[in-house]
């Protein structure tokens, strides 16, 4: 590791626990407040959502905060309501919440490995906003983050989880197959943020080649949606050119990973 390495390491770690800090002060308010707050991770396999998650709760209490990341839904699942699953794991009054991964798997991975017939999504498309008016109207917080990656970070971090030892639990015959539906899961990605973006929960998107500058712009961005009883002047807001709202130009200029 060179000295500017070194120098640019050491740039993060004070820069994360800056935000931590001011994370800590969110938390004490969301508590004090009870307020309840969901944050949904979204994003390609790869992307970076389990580091993200764990960043933002690293130094929260476990008491009232909880990382979110179910398993693929069982026979009975499959005959229930589809968000019912998703309903015993939001947050409650003083409480943080992050969902990696969401009901939002039905627009990605079962739209595109064909987990879920047509209707089942064009029901979700079309309910699912509605779903998520009804949450903030009973007092629920809604942060969407879609983590966009390139297809060459992909395939170079899904080869470093195959021959990390201490990662490969991470790999599944899901992921196996992401560079090889690269394509389908583009326009599955389009097509959800299209659908699903909205003025009581809209999408962020987040360039998330680069994972440390993505973490710390994603909870400087997460600050900065909310106040809170002690929040300083910490001046240190998101990139605009990393983390960003939505928008369907987006699409056209070519913004995002093709």
């Amino acid at each position: 590791m060179t000295e500017n390495d070194n120098s640019e390491s050491d740039a993060y770690r004070k820069a994360l626990h800056k935000a931590q800090v001011e994370l800590v002060k969110f938390h004490k308010h969301v508590i004090e407040n009870d307020r309840k707050i969901l944050v949904i991770l979204e994003g390609r396999d790869a992307a970076g959502k389990d580091g993200t998650a764990k960043r933002i709760t690293e130094h929260l209490s476990p008491r009232e905060s909880r990382i979110v990341a179910l398993a693929k839904p069982s026979d009975q699942d499959r005959k229930s309501w589809y968000f019912q699953r998703y309903v015993p794991h939001l947050p409650s009054s003083g409480e943080i919440v992050i969902f990696n991964r969401s009901w939002y798997n039905r627009a990605g991975v079962e739209r595109v490995m064909g987990f879920c017939t047509n209707e089942e999504y064009e029901q979700f498309v079309h309910t699912v906003p509605i779903y998520e008016q009804l949450l903030v109207h009973c007092g629920v917080t809604i942060i969407k983050y879609y983590l966009d990656i390139s297809r060459d970070e992909q395939e170079k971090r899904l080869k470093r989880r195959r021959e990390d030892p201490l990662r490969q639990w991470k790999i599944s015959p899901v992921d196996e197959k992401a560079l090889s539906h690269w394509k389908d899961y583009s326009q599955a990605r389009n097509e959800m943020l299209l659908r699903t973006h909205s003025v009581f929960a809209p999408w962020t998107l987040v360039k998330a080649d680069d994972k440390k500058s993505a973490r710390l712009n994603i909870i400087r961005y997460l600050l900065s949606r909310c106040e809170y009883a002690g929040k300083s002047g910490h001046g240190e807001f998101a990139d605009p050119n990393q983390v960003f709202l939505f928008d369907e130009l987006l699409l056209k200029k070519g913004v995002i990973a093709p």
